[in-house]
């Protein structure tokens, strides 16, 4: 229990001093920005079917219950 209890203290410690933590001089001044995709580009197609002939699956036959025991 006790090792429980310092490991947790430990982690606390070790995730507060890197939440604090400063990464050199200043602040990061860099930004990201979207793009836009080039105009030549075609949005995409829905897939057609490769095979037309297949049939969906059919379910299972019904099998018939049991006779009662006698």
């Amino acid at each position: 229990m006790k090792k429980l209890i310092l490991a947790s203290v430990s982690a606390l410690a070790l995730l507060g001093v890197a939440a604090c933590s400063d990464s050199g001089k200043g602040t990061d001044t860099t930004t990201t920005q979207s793009t836009n995709p080039p105009a030549a580009e075609q949005p995409m197609k829905p897939a057609a079917p490769a095979d037309n002939s297949t049939k969906p699956a059919e379910p299972a036959p019904a099998t018939p219950a049991p006779a009662p025991a006698q």
